[in-house]
């Protein structure tokens, strides 16, 4: 049971990275708030964040568990460096995505998410998970 939760939260991850990867190539101007004033490029991140989320997507799901266990270290540590711009929004007298309540809720699925990256990570990463592979 605890393989199969895992699996499909790996899988989840996954698909999440590459449905926000491919609509930060799509639609940038909509994350081109986020990008704090002071970080030159403010398009080429967005564009850049969006190919990463797109690979680190591609990786887990499609390649074998090998490399599955790094896509999904890529996406706890991707939800990491995203963790502070989260907090910037929330903190903010009009967050970029709507209502300050909508800023905190986004920033609690932030944490949800480097809290499910990380331990489908060390799930992934165990010895006994890999032996059986």
């Amino acid at each position: 049971m605890k393989v199969i939760f895992w699996v499909i939260v790996s899988i989840l991850l996954a698909v999440l990275m590459m449905v926000a990867g491919i609509q930060h190539l799509w639609n940038p101007e909509f994350y081109l708030p986020f990008v704090p004033s002071y970080l030159p490029f403010p398009l080429a991140i967005v564009y850049l964040s969006g190919v990463v989320e797109l690979l680190l997507g591609v990786v887990t799901l499609f390649l074998n568990q090998k490399y599955t266990k790094y896509g999904i270290l890529g996406i706890a540590i991707l939800m990491v460096i995203f963790l502070p711009l989260h907090i910037e929004d929330a903190l903010r007298e009009q967050p970029v995505i709507g209502s300050p309540t909508l800023a905190y809720i986004r920033l609690a699925i932030q944490f949800l998410l480097i809290w499910l990256s990380w331990n489908s990570y060390k799930f992934t990463s165990s010895k006994k998970v890999l032996n059986n592979a």
